[in-house]
């Protein structure tokens, strides 16, 4: 996801007073069904228009608004206004518009979000794609974010990976006269090199060797060192989460014997200090835990910097298993005047070889649809996405968490790094994030 959550507690603040002065809740579920807006056939030549919402990334307005032009040359009738809203307000619009059905046409939403908001979105047309032709066409793990109930909201542009590669300076592997690119065998290979590469000035750390603290890393590292570990953390029945379990626990314990090593300070280094996503850029940081999304942010700023992004060691087992989020896709309004024409723009911008792959080299991110993925003109134009191309198959979507915010930012991130820091043991942290984790179902 994109990504500094640091304003997420704020904007629970503000929206929690916004649900006391309206009397409602961010996306309530309606007493009924709220019938659908009847759409009526555009006479022939009849102009259409339809609005995209979208949140304020530079790389991501580029890639849509270059698919904008290509579907406007492809139905002259049509025309598709780009409105774009920084991230923090764009969560608040989807949030209070939605309910009141002023939301736009299409809306390119994060993929792990739309079951949570699926009561106010339309169903896809199974004549625009059914969901056994999308399984076809894309890999489960984005795909599955949109279906919902046994119904298809939407298709996904990203295969949002964090899991399966790390960032790594050339400089500074090149300086410590450490083999480059690394060829780690292991973790232990890894965490050698990161003490090796980690610099301090007295007792301050100004280089962290291996920077993994962070929002999202913690959790997508947690939840795949579980599964790689034979475990699952999903209750048999479904009902709920499983994080207090023996392969939950050496997981844990295994990342805080990183961090006992010295490879990174979880005071300094950490999603609110030295954000790997700026720190490695700014060359803080050697190896840095971070999908490949965050590359044409940091070469937009530091376009100097040196690096591959390269093969992350399994943490335990023979198969890199790992949770992945749905990733950035796009949905429709079921109040729209013209669903089927959004509906068409949706499979336009995803599922059509050429535009998903213009969306995904613009945008830096891993394709979800599979020939893109498998097209060697993609690793032409983006080369730092091979290492991660190498496991998606082994990757599944995390599941339908009631809110996957609260569950990355406000449950496993604070008190891993609570563990990190020494304010919590490792049974006090787990059994914390359990029990927290399954209040959310309730």
């Amino acid at each position: 996801m994109k990504k500094k959550y640091g304003w997420f507690v704020v904007l629970l603040v503000i929206f929690s007073l916004m649900i006391v002065q309206c009397g409602g809740a961010a996306t309530p579920a309606p007493e009924q069904a709220q019938p659908e807006a009847q759409e009526a056939a555009p006479a022939a030549g009849e102009k259409i228009e339809l609005r995209l919402w979208m949140h304020q990334n530079p790389a991501f307005i580029k890639a849509n608004e270059e698919i904008i032009k290509r579907f406007e040359a492809a139905h002259p009738d049509v025309t598709v206004k780009l409105e774009t809203f920084d991230y923090d307000t764009f969560i608040q619009t989807l949030q209070t518009s939605m309910p009141a059905g002023t939301e736009a046409d299409i809306m390119e939403m994060f993929g792990s979000w739309v079951c949570r908001y699926s009561e106010r979105l339309a169903e896809m047309p199974e004549s625009v794609m059914s969901y056994p032709e999308a399984k076809e066409k894309f890999y489960a793990a984005p795909l599955d974010g949109y279906y919902c109930d046994g119904k298809l909201y939407g298709l996904p542009n990203e295969y949002n990976i964090e899991n399966g590669a790390v960032l790594v300076n050339k400089a500074m592997f090149e300086t410590a006269g450490l083999t480059y690119p690394p060829q780690w065998g292991s973790m232990s290979d890894l965490l050698s090199d990161a003490k090796a590469l980690t610099q301090s000035e007295g007792d301050v750390m100004n280089v962290s060797g291996f920077h993994f603290i962070s929002g999202d890393g913690l959790a997508f590292q947690f939840l795949a060192g579980i599964l790689q570990r034979g475990g699952e953390y999903w209750k048999p029945d479904g009902s709920g989460l499983q994080l207090n379990t023996p392969e939950a626990r050496e997981t844990l314990e295994d990342m805080k014997s990183w961090v006992d090593q010295g490879v990174t300070d979880p005071f300094l280094f950490n999603g609110e200090s030295n954000w790997v996503g700026d720190s490695f850029f700014s060359q803080q940081v050697a190896i840095g835990f971070i999908g490949p999304w965050i590359v044409p942010v940091g070469l937009d700023e530091y376009p100097d910097v040196q690096f591959d992004y390269v093969p992350l060691p399994n943490y335990a087992g023979d198969k890199h298993y790992f949770a992945a989020d749905a990733g950035w896709g796009k949905v429709v309004s079921p109040n729209s005047q013209n669903k089927e024409m959004a509906f068409e723009f949706v499979k336009f911008a995803t599922a059509d070889h050429d535009n998903a792959m213009f969306w995904n080299v613009t945008t830096g991110t891993v394709p979800a649809l599979k020939e893109v993925a498998a097209d060697p003109k993609l690793l032409e134009e983006i080369s730092y996405v091979e290492a991660s191309l190498k496991v998606l198959d082994d990757g599944r979507y995390v599941g339908p968490l009631p809110d996957r915010d609260q569950f990355w930012y406000e449950i496993v991130y604070p008190h891993m790094l609570g563990v990190f820091q020494d304010t919590e043991s490792v049974d006090e942290a787990l059994q914390a994030i359990d029990q927290e984790s399954n209040a959310t179902f309730k």
